[in-house]
């Protein structure tokens, strides 16, 4: 398995290699040269496994040039260890449709299923590299707490959070600031989540910077997080339907990384009918896919704040294969971006994402009224982001199976569920230390000088 970048499809590189820069010297993010397609044969063997046996084929098929298919094995079977559902999704019912319940990690939401397999990755990547490792990320409020508890302790590792000031639910921030290990380090950014992405895409580009500290990146864009992604589509998949059935899924995206792990999946052969792509009033997804206009606005503050992003990061790989997988394209389409702040997709390109994808935007008041039906119905309490994708599915309204990516645990967004239902979603008990404990974080303005004044301070 070779990969390349969006941007520049004459170099190749190894899954190790891909894994650890994260994102690409020339800005463009990793995709490998062929996707790997499965048989029917394949997808009935893999209907039969377990979560864990599922994950080390699927994922084996992407890193088989750089990790032995029984260190993978190791490497899996540690990074679900400390999940509180067995074959860690667990599967609900919500009146016809099918809720996939991601949230049952150690930091309550669904990035800690990709997170917790990179964490022990990169133990395994280190093992002969006696240089430090310095993980950088941006996060609108779960990815850091997952890179976090999957980081913590690491010997060869200091991670860098991210975070928008006072833009992340109390309990998202507690889960990332309560930490006590002594390579972990937060940054509250006076700014947006996209500004904190930015700072963190400026730090990549700047070459001296960042190899002077030896920087990685466990973003979505990086590949790794990706892979570990397509895994649930699968497994639920097997779940709920017999074999060439088809399947929409509904999923509450910002970055657009969750979602482009299940078109990876329909492109390895998953019978997927159509991915919904739900957003909250942050939109620029939904803008994109129904009317062509890529063009960011103004980030809204919103209930579901994981999802109050302008800049889709992973939205190029999308761009690259409707523009003939042409890296001087996609190249000259980014730049475009990065200048004019939108790009315009053609009525053809249009036509190509309508045949994956639909989109829905789903307001503060209907949000709310979902988590209040849901509850009511269903005496079942769910997550802003998980309403938004609910609500979603609901205007769309497809035939057939559909599925819906409960993407975080209700806990850590008691804001909302008051609002929408006048009670308090428990947090799980073995979290319940987070709330006295001493909290430890830096404000810092937006300026990328001081952030890396602060990252190297903490590292000289």
């Amino acid at each position: 398995m070779k990969y390349i970048s969006t941007r520049n499809s004459s170099k190749e590189f190894n899954f190790s290699e891909v894994f650890i820069k994260g994102l690409a010297d020339d800005g463009g993010l990793f995709i490998p040269k062929t996707v790997p397609k499965l048989s029917n044969e394949a997808l009935q063997r893999f209907s039969k496994l377990n979560y864990q046996d599922l994950a080390k084929e699927i994922i084996f098929l992407f890193c088989n040039e750089t990790i032995e298919k029984n260190e993978l094995s190791n490497i899996i079977d540690r990074s679900y260890l400390k999940f509180r559902e067995k074959n860690v999704i667990k599967l609900s019912d919500i009146g016809k449709n099918k809720l996939l319940e991601l949230f049952h990690g150690p930091t309550l939401a669904f990035k800690d299923i990709a997170m917790q397999f990179i964490g022990n990755l990169y133990d395994y990547q280190l093992k002969n590299i006696e240089k430090k490792i310095n993980v950088v990320v941006a996060t609108s409020g779960d990815t850091g707490s997952a890179a976090i508890d999957a980081i913590k302790g690491k010997d060869k590792m200091n991670i860098f959070v991210l975070h928008p000031n006072n833009k992340v639910s109390s309990i998202q921030r507690k889960l990332m600031t309560t930490v006590k290990e002594k390579n972990v380090f937060n940054v509250a950014l006076e700014g947006n989540f996209d500004d904190c992405q930015n700072l963190v895409k400026s730090m990549f580009a700047d070459k001296k910077f960042s190899k002077s500290i030896n920087m990685s990146g466990v973003n979505s864009i990086n590949w790794a997080r990706i892979i570990a992604q397509t895994v649930y589509y699968f497994y639920s998949y097997f779940q709920i339907c017999k074999l060439n059935e088809k399947i929409n899924f509904s999923v509450p995206t910002g970055n657009f990384g969750d979602v482009y792990a299940g078109y990876l999946s329909k492109k390895m052969g998953l019978p997927i009918d159509k991915l919904i792509v739900a957003t909250n009033q942050n939109d620029i997804l939904h803008r994109a896919i129904s009317k062509g206009m890529y063009e960011a606005n103004s980030v809204v503050e919103t209930l579901s704040p994981s999802m109050d992003i302008q800049v889709a990061s992973n939205f190029e790989r999308l761009i690259y294969d409707l523009n003939e997988q042409s890296a001087d394209k996609t190249n000259k389409i980014m730049q475009e971006i990065k200048i004019k702040k939108k790009y315009l997709i053609e009525k053809k390109e249009l036509n190509k994402i309508k045949e994956d994808f639909l989109s829905e935007s789903v307001s503060e008041e209907e949000l709310l009224f979902c988590i209040k039906k849901v509850y009511e119905n269903y005496k079942m309490i769910i997550d802003p982001h998980t309403a938004v994708g609910l609500r979603a599915l609901e205007k769309i309204n497809l035939n057939g199976k559909n599925a819906v990516l409960s993407t975080a645990h209700p806990c850590k967004f008691p804001e909302a569920i008051q609002k929408a239902i006048n009670v308090n979603s428990e947090l799980p008990s073995e979290l319940n230390y987070i709330l006295n404990e001493k909290e430890n974080f830096v404000v810092i303005q937006n300026n990328i000088e001081k952030v890396k004044e602060y990252i190297l301070s903490k590292l000289y």
